[in-house]
C-alpha cells in the first residue's frame, strides 16, 4: 500500500481550481507506470499549516498499489507538481499542487529522500482524515500508532469535508 497526500490552494496553470487540480493529479498518479489507484479519499478543505494568511487548501489521499522505488516515485510526483505549475520557492508557500508520499507499506527510512513514513503526517488533520477514508486500519510503521488514535490525539485544526467529493 502506497499512500500519497494531495493538496492545492492556488489555481493550476490554465486556470483549474484547486479541487480540479487535485482530481487531475489523481489521474496523473494513475498514469505512473507500474501503479494503480486503489482508492481516493473524500476531499477536505483546511487552513494552511502553519497559519499564514494563504487561501485554504483542498486535500485528499490516494491509496495506490504497485511496485516502485521510493526515489523514483518522488521524482514522478515532483514532475507532476511541476506540470501543474509548482515552483519551489520558500517552505510552506502557497502552491497549485503538493504531492507527498505519506507511506510505502512498512518501509521506514531516514535517508535519502523521501523520508518514510512522512515525518509530519501524524501532526496533520489534512493528511490523517483523508488517509482514514482510504486506509482505515493503517498503522504508522515508525511509531506503531493507528490512524484513528493519531486523529484522536491531534490538536484542534480548521478542516472540513467538502460536499463535492
Amino acid at each position: 500500500m502506497i499512500l500519497i497526500a494531495i493538496g492545492a490552494n492556488l489555481p493550476r496553470e490554465g486556470g483549474s481550481t484547486p479541487i480540479e487540480t487535485c482530481r487531475w493529479a489523481v489521474g496523473r498518479i494513475a498514469a505512473i507506470p507500474g501503479l494503480r489507484v486503489v482508492a481516493v479519499s473524500a476531499w477536505y478543505e483546511s487552513a494552511p499549516v502553519p497559519p499564514s494568511g494563504q487561501p485554504p487548501y483542498v486535500n485528499g489521499v490516494v491509496n495506490v498499489a504497485g511496485e516502485i522505488d521510493p526515489a523514483a516515485l518522488l521524482a514522478a510526483l515532483q514532475a507532476i507538481e511541476a506540470e501543474a505549475g509548482r515552483r519551489r520557492t520558500v517552505a510552506n508557500a502557497a502552491r497549485p499542487l503538493d504531492l507527498d508520499i505519506v507511506a510505502m507499506g512498512s518501509c521506514v527510512r531516514d535517508a535519502p529522500d523521501p523520508v518514510l513514513p512522512h515525518p509530519r503526517a501524524e501532526e496533520r488533520a489534512f493528511v490523517l482524515l483523508p488517509l482514514r477514508d482510504v486506509a482505515p486500519d493503517w498503522r504508522n510503521p515508525r511509531t506503531g500508532h493507528r490512524v484513528g488514535a493519531a486523529i484522536a490525539s491531534l490538536p484542534a485544526q480548521e478542516i472540513r469535508r467538502l460536499d463535492d467529493t
